[in-house]
């Protein structure tokens, strides 16, 4: 069985950190995501996901995400139940994050007024390209994977035509049995 989410959407209201009776932290958020279609009226509708995330991973969301930051989030469907106040059962369906990715650079963020973003991985927010990847390129903290590519100034890779022979070598025979051929 799979149960795998993939979601890139903002949030839509800053995100709530509360602790359990256990010291758990855990934080409850909301994405819009967009749809790939319009309506009849030519207006894009969206998704309203709701969110959980735990312990280190909801500790530093809450310090550096505000309502409209851009996030990557992976995780997987989680459904739930709880006695409410007037006495039914309630029952709750939402993507428990297991790697959340900041998607918008940090002076964006700053600049229209929302969160903080960061360049770097921190505790519980594991994921492509993040931290113990290695790679010689610059890292920058606006792509799904911890880091995007930015253009070399010199040409870092060697040229490829000049590394190998594009043409086939026929000058050798092939040593086969008649038998090894199937015509």
């Amino acid at each position: 069985m799979i149960n795998r989410v993939v979601l890139v959407g903002r949030l839509t209201r800053d995100p709530e950190l509360k602790y359990t009776t256990n010291g758990t932290a855990s934080l409850q958020f909301s994405i819009a995501v967009n749809r790939t279609f319009t309506s009849a009226n030519g207006e894009r509708e969206a998704d309203f996901i709701n969110c959980v995330a735990w312990r280190n991973q909801a500790e530093n969301m809450a310090k550096f995400v505000r309502k409209g930051s851009l996030l990557g989030v992976e995780g997987r469907i989680q459904t739930r139940s709880y006695q409410a106040q007037d006495g039914s059962k309630r029952y709750v369906t939402e993507v428990v994050a297991e790697s959340v990715q900041f998607l918008e650079p940090r002076s964006s963020q700053n600049r229209e007024g929302g969160a903080y973003g960061q360049s770097q991985e921190m505790g519980g927010f594991g994921g492509y390209g993040g931290a113990g990847a290695s790679n010689n390129f610059p890292q920058s903290s606006n792509s799904f994977g911890g880091g995007s590519y930015v253009a070399p100034t010199s040409n870092v890779f060697p040229d490829p035509a000049g590394s190998f022979n594009n043409e086939p070598d026929f000058s050798s025979t092939i040593n086969i049995s008649d038998d090894d051929l199937p015509f």
